[in-house]
């Protein structure tokens, strides 16, 4: 059954009418308050519902007046005692003393003892309130408003159509189900399937919930987290290609990012962080649905190294002053010697006041100083000659004759020489004048970073020996420079977000300094570049940040550094339209800015009490926490507890197997 004629199906039931039959009644009440139920349930109650499994949904209806349209939805917790159960068990030790059956057909107990030892007690959360509101739509409430004597209720087990209405149910909307609502898997309750319900319950997600949101994937390895995300990719790139426009429009008077049908206004952009290449690269678990194969007219694939069909993650270092020295300084983010942190705190910004001379000669000295370093690195340099400010002194300094003039343009084997004098000779009486005339130095703080690391001396003299590795320490940065004229990687990358293409960054050949590096480096751009939209008050598209493996690149629990890019794309990327999802091991590993202000939860197997005391703190998952660590994680593959933002509550879902659709991916071969 399509989606749209599940969702006219459940529109068209009364949940009032339609829930109450004699063949879903599972219990009557004996206690409640505003969070627990406590009732009565027989073994022939049990049976004929179907079981009354662990995290079962029930409805408790108000039948003292036919007019009060009201039912409490409840979640099976646990047994709890009656007040007969010690006599029960006291008759029950009396019997297997006499050695008397008390089950099957040769069971030695009367009719009477029989029916009473079959009832039990059963805990019950209450999870919310259905009614009617005063255009009899039905509606649902995350409280209690009022309850009455537990005597005046009734529980039936939700089941068929009417558990359907329950779990895709949305916050906020009366009428559950909306026409772009994607299925992502059935109700299960536990990892024994006996008391399966014969027809699958089918599970939807509101697409509206994971654009701009923040959603977790927590579990064991080989839990289906990896399914998961993939089916979020797929239900993502079905709603992009709905959207109202094809094309982003640089000037946009739509500040709303959804239409009123909750569809996008532009196609959405996704991007994937691959750790272990396996988005990326065809593997023995895909068995033809790999990302890349799917939407293969839609994929960009980046790497570090040089490989088949991807683009190259480099840039050119001479051209793109700014961005290469982002990844210097990232590459040398745990080196806090002094001279190497001067060297990472030197700006290398151009002046914006192009009339100020004195300005702009300092930044073209800094500038060339720089490219030097990067020359005697091993970065091969686009253009022959390198240009800047010299003096008519310091060039006879240099070279005796002079006949170098660095204004005219030199080569980077000459400009080395030049700025190593420079240097080695700033005790002459040259720089002593310059400071008494101009009340600073010739050899600003700047260039001497650069001077120190290009000489790799701290202490200047031509008798003087290198003392610290100075441009030695960019040696690595080979890997990551292109000496070819072409746009920046990353300029690339966000334009094929702007698009709606889904980009996949290959980190598995990386080692984990160059993973953080290249993922820090893309998530700062895309986030300044979704930034000066919001800033400008132009609309920009969604973009989707996907992190597998996210322990690798995320901040640990006890960072507190709200300046760290993905805490800030964890608290500020809902008002520029980016989303945030990823997937790890362990909730424990993963900064608690970003848990706090996660939406959009999947929880399968979780093999300790750290974890379990961690999942505990969030919505209502404290029901599940016995499950999540006791089932087995290899049967029970895809089986999570899932809490979407436009949901109240937490439903246990088994999520459908990732596969391609032939009718909705144009590029399946």
């Amino acid at each position: 059954m399509d989606v749209e004629r599940a969702i006219k199906d459940i529109v068209s039931i009364d949940i009032f009418r339609d829930a109450k039959l004699k063949e879903n009644f599972a219990g009557r009440p004996f206690y409640i308050d505003y969070e627990m139920l406590h009732m009565l349930v027989a073994d022939s109650w049990k049976m004929k519902v179907g079981g009354l499994q662990h995290g079962a949904f029930l409805l408790a209806f108000y039948e003292n007046e036919e007019n009060v349209h009201e039912a409490l939805l409840l979640r099976v917790l646990k047994p709890v005692k009656l007040p007969t159960d010690s006599e029960v068990i006291s008759s029950m030790v009396e019997y297997y003393k006499d050695n008397l059956k008390t089950s099957g057909k040769d069971s030695k107990l009367d009719d009477f003892t029989r029916y009473e030892f079959s009832f039990s007690g059963l805990e019950c959360r209450i999870l919310g309130t259905f009614y009617k509101d005063q255009n009899k739509v039905i509606c649902f409430g995350a409280d209690v408003e009022n309850f009455y004597s537990a005597n005046n209720y009734s529980v039936y087990k939700a089941r068929e159509k009417i558990l359907e209405m329950i779990v895709n149910f949305r916050d906020g909307e009366c009428i559950p189900g909306n026409e772009i609502d994607e299925r992502i898997g059935i109700v299960r309750y536990s990892s024994s399937r006996r008391f399966q319900e014969n027809d699958e319950v089918p599970v939807y997600v509101y697409p509206k919930d994971f654009l701009g949101k923040r959603t977790a994937l927590f579990g064991m390895t080989r839990t289906g987290k990896s399914n998961t995300v993939k089916k979020i990719v797929q239900i993502t790139e079905k709603i992009s290609g709905k959207a109202k426009y094809e094309k982003l429009k640089e000037l946009s008077e739509e500040i709303e990012p959804f239409t009123e049908n909750g569809r996008p206004i532009y196609p959405v952009g996704q991007i994937i962080f691959d750790i272990n290449g396996e988005y990326a690269n065809p593997n023995m678990q895909d068995e033809g649905t790999a990302i890349f194969e799917i939407y293969s007219n839609k994929v960009i694939r980046y790497s570090v190294l040089e490989k088949k069909d991807f683009k190259v993650m480099k840039v050119n270092f001479y051209n793109d002053i700014i961005e290469g020295f982002e990844l210097i300084q990232s590459h040398l983010s745990d080196d806090n010697s002094n001279y190497v942190n001067n060297f990472k705190t030197i700006d290398l910004t151009s002046p914006e006041d192009a009339s100020d001379y004195s300005a702009q000669t300092r930044y073209g000295r800094v500038k060339a100083a720089y490219l030097c370093c990067l020359y005697r690195a091993g970065l091969i340099p686009s253009k022959g000659k390198v240009k800047f400010k010299g003096n008519t002194e310091l060039n006879i300094m240099v070279q005796e004759n002079g006949k170098i003039d660095p204004d005219k343009g030199i080569t980077y084997e000459d400009a080395v020489n030049w700025f190593s004098t420079i240097w080695d000779n700033s005790n002459n009486q040259f720089f002593a004048n310059y400071k008494s005339e101009h009340g600073h130095d010739w050899i600003d703080d700047n260039l001497k970073a650069l001077l120190i690391f290009l000489t790799r001396k701290t202490n200047p003299g031509p008798d003087k020996s290198p003392n610290v590795h100075g441009y030695l320490k960019l040696r690595k940065m080979k890997d990551f420079h292109t000496p070819i004229n072409e746009k920046p990687f990353d300029a690339e990358i966000i334009d094929a977000l702007s698009e709606g293409k889904i980009v996949i960054i290959d980190l598995s050949q990386g080692d984990p300094k160059v993973q953080k590096l290249f993922s820090e480096r893309i998530c700062k751009k895309i986030f300044n570049y979704a930034m000066e939209k919001f800033t400008k008050n132009i609309q920009n598209n969604f973009i989707q940040f996907y992190f597998e493996e996210s322990h690798n690149l995320f901040p640990k629990k006890e960072d507190k550094d709200l300046t760290d890019i993905y805490n800030r794309i964890a608290k500020e990327g809902a008002k520029l339209n980016l989303g945030l999802i990823y997937a790890t091991q362990e909730v424990s590993s993963i900064s608690s800015n970003i848990l706090k202000n996660t939406q959009n939860w999947f929880i399968s197997h979780l093999n300790n009490d750290d974890e379990i005391k961690e999942i505990k703190k969030y919505y209502d998952f404290k029901d599940f926490t016995d499950n999540l660590i006791s089932f087995n994680a290899t049967s029970d593959k895809g089986f999570i507890r899932m809490k979407t933002y436009s949901n109240s509550f937490v439903v246990p879902v088994h999520i459908d197997r990732f596969l391609a659709d032939e009718m909705d991916v144009k590029g399946l071969k």
